[in-house]
């Protein structure tokens, strides 16, 4: 039984990767070099607060579905998640979702939209004249589906349509995340790998060339202690590209930072990079709190002869009612400068 079990999940990974394999090679682009970065902002509270990227936390928190479909589960039928996120310059950032069960399938779905709206700018030619304002906006509406294999395995897949517009300058793409999960319930352990964002464009920004889009492949591993209301996750991001430290040539020498440094080796730090440690604590059935660490955050922002803080650092907390559960997380970015994110799930079947 275990052998055959064993062929079936090799070849269900094998799937997988031939699935996405055409997709892939357009999309191998890394921070600040692909279109739709937005799609990579934690879109729930309970995400931020882990540091912006987990695909394996022990949760019944619908709103980490959007980012990984194999976390879909039963248990989240009519569950429906909405949260809001006030960012910097008064840009909102606005994220729903809600999971439906169909026993008839034996399949979990889950359909979401992830909004965020820059508000009105005013719109100028190369001299300075107002010519009236625009709106731009950025979004990404999807579908995914979720199934349980043998006792302990979840694989889904979600189909995502993303757009921006600029106002003159407007783009779409398609684009699909396929992910499996391994769930011991006796053991709480979780491990899911993920695959991100193999896509491509339907619609080039005008004037502009093709562009990448910002493909991932993740795992994750959650454990929750046996003895103590405590449970850890390390996720590891980009595992298809060794190498992703920012180097801006043009930035470093308008900043006199060390030029030498791109002929280092910083192997050890290249290896953090990949990496976002969290914990979580669980006070009673009630209330759980949440402090990550992102690596690469705190490597990327960090202001070069000053303080930096709790830079790459972010925390949250989460209250458990029966009809409700509502979270905040804080992330720390650039010189201890914070944004709050607020959410609550609610399961309209009244369970």
């Amino acid at each position: 039984m275990k052998t055959a079990a064993l062929k079936s999940i090799t070849r269900l990974l094998l799937l997988l990767f031939l699935t996405t394999g055409h997709l892939v090679p357009c999309c191998q682009t890394i921070g600040g070099n692909s279109a739709y970065q937005f799609v990579e902002l934690p879109n729930t509270p309970q995400l931020s607060a882990l540091g912006g990227i987990n695909i394996s936390n022990l949760t019944n928190d619908a709103g980490l579905t959007f980012n990984n479909p194999s976390l879909l589960r039963e248990e989240m039928h009519q569950q429906l998640h909405v949260s809001f996120n006030s960012m910097y310059a008064g840009i909102k950032n606005y994220h729903s979702l809600f999971v439906y069960h169909s026993v008839k399938w034996q399949t979990t779905f889950g359909a979401g939209v992830h909004f965020i709206d820059y508000g009105n700018i005013a719109q100028t030619d190369a001299s300075g004249n107002l010519g009236g304002s625009f709106h731009p906006n950025d979004y990404v509406a999807q579908i995914a589906a979720s199934r349980r294999y043998l006792n302990k395995w979840f694989y889904g897949a979600t189909l995502k349509f993303i757009s921006s517009n600029y106002g003159i300058y407007r783009s779409n793409a398609i684009a699909m995340d396929i992910g499996v999960s391994y769930f011991d319930t006796s053991r709480q352990l979780q491990v899911s790998f993920l695959i991100k964002n193999g896509g491509t464009q339907l619609k080039k920004y005008q004037g502009s060339a093709a562009d990448g889009l910002p493909f991932d492949v993740q795992i994750g591993v959650t454990k929750r202690l046996a003895n103590a209301p405590i449970q850890f996750s390390i996720t590891a991001h980009h595992l298809h590209q060794f190498d992703i430290r920012y180097n801006d040539t043009t930035f470093n020498n308008d900043n006199g930072f060390d030029q030498n440094s791109a002929g280092k080796s910083f192997t050890v730090d290249k290896f953090f990079r990949h990496f976002i440690f969290a914990t979580q604590l669980f006070l009673g059935n009630r209330i759980e709190v949440s402090i990550a660490y992102n690596y690469l955050r705190r490597k990327e922002l960090n202001i070069s002869n000053t303080t930096n803080g709790f830079t790459g650092f972010s925390l949250g907390i989460g209250a458990m009612f029966k009809r409700m559960q509502i979270r905040y997380a804080r992330s720390y970015y650039q010189n201890n400068t914070a944004y709050n994110q607020f959410g609550f799930n609610i399961p309209i079947n009244g369970r």
